[in-house]
Order: C-alpha cells, then sequence, then structure tokens
C-alpha cells in the first residue's frame, strides 16, 4: 500500500529542518570566531593582557587596557599597526598616554571619532586639563567649568554642576566620559 504526505506535514518538516541547519551554522560560525580569537591570542608575540569577555562594559566604550586588536580594528581611524600599538602599550593609566600612541596623521576630527568609540573614563576629581580636552567636543569653556565645581564627590553633583550649561542629553553624553574614584 503506498503513503502519501500531508503538503501541510511536508512544510512543517522543511521549515523545522531549516531551522536546526540555521541555528547549528550560526552556533559553528561563533565557535569559530571564539576559536579564532583565542588562536590569535595565544599566538607568539600576543599580549599576555586577556580580554575580559565584554571589553565594551566600560560605558560602552571600548576599553584600551583590555579590547582586542580585532574590536580595536572596528573603530574608524584606527589600522592594524595602530591596534598592535595600542595593545602593545599596555596598560594605560589615562587617556593622555593612549593618546601618545595615536599618529600623528589623525586629525582632531578623527581623533574626536575615535574617542567616541574607546576610551577609558577619566577621574573629575584628578584628571589633567588635556585628558579633559580629548573628550570629544570639549573646549576650553567646558574644561574651566569641569574644574570650577573639584571635588565632586559624586556623580549628581556633576550633573547639577554642567547642567547649568549645557543641555541633559550633553549632561549624559559627558558622564560617559567620566568617572569619580
Amino acid at each position: 500500500m503506498k503513503r502519501s504526505m500531508n503538503p501541510l506535514a511536508f512544510l512543517g518538516a522543511a521549515a523545522l529542518l531549516a531551522t536546526v541547519i540555521a541555528c547549528s551554522t550560526k552556533d559553528a560560525a561563533s565557535d569559530s570566531a571564539a576559536a579564532r580569537d583565542s588562536a590569535a591570542a595565544s599566538a607568539p608575540g600576543a599580549p599576555a593582557t586577556p580580554a575580559p569577555a565584554d571589553s565594551t562594559a566600560n560605558k560602552g566604550f571600548l576599553d584600551p587596557n583590555t579590547a582586542t586588536v580585532a574590536q580595536l580594528m572596528t573603530v574608524p581611524g584606527i589600522d592594524s599597526a595602530t591596534a598592535s600599538a595600542l595593545v602593545a602599550g599596555r596598560p594605560y593609566a589615562n587617556m593622555t598616554a593612549v593618546d601618545k600612541v595615536l599618529p600623528a596623521r589623525l586629525t582632531k576630527p578623527l581623533r574626536d571619532t575615535v574617542y567616541t568609540r574607546l576610551w577609558k573614563p577619566l577621574d573629575l576629581n584628578t584628571a589633567s586639563d588635556a585628558e579633559i580636552l580629548l573628550i570629544p567636543k570639549v573646549g576650553a569653556k567646558m574644561l574651566h567649568e569641569f574644574k570650577e565645581y573639584r571635588a565632586y564627590p559624586n556623580i549628581e553633583k556633576f550633573r547639577r554642576e554642567i547642567g547649568k550649561y549645557v543641555d541633559a542629553n550633553e549632561v549624559a553624553r559627558l558622564e560617559r566620559y567620566v568617572s569619580i574614584r
């Protein structure tokens, strides 16, 4: 006796098979990427400092002390030589040390672009003028305001005082670049 298959059952089985294949392909790609990163990290000349699982846990920025070469190369303006130099120069105490590693060919606007993705939050109470001025779109006037209200006992004081000069969105943007230790 010949049995015929219901067309809906056939479509359901095909959809299930496609889902299983898609999931296993995604997992294989993730495993392959993880293996590639692991192999790169253990290669001769690779830095001894391991990157944490999430190098962007730093207020959404890549941390210059933990980001991998591959992560650094996703930042506009950072090529493989610069990324390798950044990894080799670790650890960085502050952003002026990071800035010294960036090539001189990077213009101020391009450095600002880099610093919208790569940043080590500065301490509001101890940061130097040079370090504060590395924050994108911060000039002499805002530098003065940052310093005028030192010492900051908490971030709320920063929000309140800087909020006198800029809107809430700009305060939130600036807050990403700073910390209070």
